[in-house]
């Protein structure tokens, strides 16, 4: 039986499966050594005008190599190395080890290393953003996954930043917790799930020198997500989803200009066998996420604006996505995505295009000691 390790494969606003790194474990592979590769290339750009999220452009290369041994059909262990190199500059961005064990027993799994992370988490843009496929493309730390028919949840720590004594940063640590529970999945194509979203970030430390306060900061999602399958050549599925956001402040000295906030997320859509097409409409107020979308906080995060604030942020995006599978383990996507600011009476745009390859060899079989 084949396990995949790729995370809930419900998805919460876009299908990003394409940029899952699929994790398998199965019996025959008991004491092989294996070699997986993966790429992505990439090229966002964000023809963006506004004071809370300024343009830019990521257009670069990432390349992870793993050597993978298995001791056991339940467990997986990988090394290997981590390349990031941007466009437009001579050196490499990151070069960072990689390790990973990963352990499975029934719908249970464990990670600790380098964990699932970004879009794998299956997070909405607001609490989690997808650019940080390209900002922060790995996680360390541990992770939980729970994967039944009628349930699925990712709960995990990633120990983003580590501090020594007389350090002259904080620690930061960041976590949460991404959950659906399937209440109606039928025959005729109806599925109905209560998805529930945490993501908790901590700023602090006893040990460092700097004058700067302990920041802790907390935000939920929960709502409804309603999908039909169609029996149509071109239209292939529609959907609605539906959240209620909440962001709250639990620092004891606050730095920022709101303490809570809250906001409403709804998208629709329709996958076509041309497109997927996507409409979402994000109303916020005073809502802030250290590690959501830029577009959806009402605290800017430019350089020409550093202190804007806009209590009230009212979006519409469209969104036309494709993938196109040119061949088992190459997938090329396009991305296209049209935004009007309702508030400001404003027209942005971004548009995107990846190239994602995921591949695991055979090299040999271990012999077992007698």
């Amino acid at each position: 039986m084949l396990l995949l390790l790729a995370g809930p494969q419900s998805r919460a606003q876009l299908n990003n499966r394409a940029f899952y790194r699929p994790i398998a474990l199965q019996p025959e592979y008991d004491q092989q050594l294996r070699l997986q590769v993966s790429a992505l290339l990439f090229n966002k750009d964000n023809e963006y005008f506004n004071k809370i999220d300024e343009g830019r452009t990521y257009y670069g290369t990432q390349l992870a190599t793993r050597l993978v041994y298995f001791p056991s059909p339940k467990f997986r262990l990988e090394a290997g190395v981590f390349l990031l190199k941007d466009y437009g500059t001579e050196k490499l961005r990151q070069v960072r080890p990689l390790f990973t064990a990963i352990y499975q027993h029934g719908p249970h799994r464990l990670l600790l290393g380098n964990i699932q992370g970004n879009v794998q988490h299956g997070y909405i843009e607001p609490l989690f953003d997808f650019e940080r496929v390209f900002t922060a493309p790995l996680e360390e730390g541990s992770q939980y996954q729970f994967t039944t028919r009628r349930l699925k949840l990712d709960a995990w720590v990633d120990w983003q930043r580590q501090q020594y004594r007389f350090s002259n940063f904080q620690e930061e640590v960041a976590g949460g917790l991404a959950a659906e529970a399937t209440v109606l999945e039928d025959s005729l194509g109806w599925r109905v799930g209560i998805p529930f979203q945490f993501t908790g970030k901590h700023i602090g430390g006893q040990i460092d020198t700097v004058d700067e306060p302990l920041q802790t900061y907390f935000n939920l999602a929960s709502g409804v997500r309603v999908r039909k399958k169609l029996a149509s050549e071109l239209f292939q599925a529609v959907y609605f989803e539906g959240y209620v956001t909440q962001f709250i402040d639990y620092s004891f000295t606050r730095k920022l200009a709101f303490d809570k906030g809250y906001g409403l997320y709804l998208n629709a859509g329709v996958d076509t066998k041309l497109s997927n097409l996507q409409l979402a409409y994000w109303k916020g107020n005073g809502f802030f996420s250290p590690m959501g979308g830029r577009l959806y906080r009402s605290i800017s995060t430019t350089v020409s604006d550093p202190g804007y604030i806009e209590r009230h942020r009212e979006l519409l995006i469209l969104r036309m996505l494709k993938d196109y599978q040119l061949a088992d383990n190459l997938v090329l996507s396009t991305r296209f995505e049209p935004l009007y600011d309702l508030g400001n009476k404003s027209i942005d745009f971004s548009f995107a295009l990846y190239l994602n390859f995921n591949q695991e060899f055979l090299l040999t079989t271990l012999r077992r000691k007698q």
